[in-house]
């Protein structure tokens, strides 16, 4: 069994998605009165790219206000915000971290040297960095779960993490004539399996796709716009 296609190894080749590209910049909306804090999204996450131990792609913060008897909870899901003008891109001296025509940033574990500035320069904390050997200790073996990642989607020691829309369902949905969004196979994991159908996903580029809608009729926010690096992951209320 060979590395999933778009795999942290086996990353997509340009000239796969170039035919696409300039025709839409992928984009996610999350409603944040929805959001339960259930964590599904976070374990589909864990699960679809067999993540180490440690290492969140998708995350959830929870912050406590107000004072008995009415506290207050506030949930905010976090990820990568796959920004227009992404920091990290910039940051990385050894070229590891790119962004795509249809605005996915992804990291070539290949090129990337370790050396963490992506994740100091990154204003949101979205990326993590991968010391897998660390918790093996000399007595822990890996699961099968652990195992079969190891071949389907492997993780290289020593390099910066982060989400990545997915990339490798949206490539290859693509290419079967799926639409991201609408079609599940095509879908990030962390969409697809939300309880509460909090999280949309789909072409911000597209004035008709339900994420635009969402976004433009709901007064989708990003996440601390005021950081001016333009980020396509919005937050609203329904």
């Amino acid at each position: 069994m060979g590395p999933h296609p778009g795999s942290q190894t086996g990353t997509t080749d340009p000239e796969r998605w170039s035919e696409w590209s300039g025709r839409m910049r992928w984009a996610m909306a999350i409603n944040l009165r929805r959001c339960t804090g259930c964590y599904a999204c976070t374990i589909a996450c864990q699960q679809e790219h067999f993540n180490p131990p440690g290492i969140f792609w998708n995350r959830l913060m929870i912050l406590e206000s107000g004072a008995h008897p009415i506290p207050m909870i506030q949930i905010y899901p976090v990820l990568c915000n796959h920004c227009r003008e992404a920091i990290c891109v910039k940051a990385c001296p050894a070229g590891a971290t790119h962004q795509r025509a249809d605005g996915i940033v992804w990291i070539d574990q290949d090129r990337c040297v370790g050396c963490r500035y992506c994740i100091v320069a990154c204003p949101y904390q979205a990326r993590s960095y991968n010391r897998e050997k660390k918790y093996l200790g000399l007595v822990q073996s890996l699961t099968e779960f652990g195992r079969l990642g190891k071949e389907i989607f492997p993780h290289q020691d020593g390099v910066a993490e982060k989400c990545n829309y997915c990339m490798e369902k949206i490539d290859a949905g693509l290419a079967q004539g799926l639409r991201p969004g609408a079609d599940r196979d095509a879908t990030p994991a962390c969409v697809n399996t939300c309880p509460t159908t909090a999280r949309h996903f789909g072409d911000l580029d597209d004035p008709l796709s339900e994420v635009s809608i969402i976004i433009r009729e709901r007064k989708g926010v990003p996440f601390h716009p005021e950081f001016g690096t333009d980020p396509c992951t919005f937050y609203y209320l329904d």
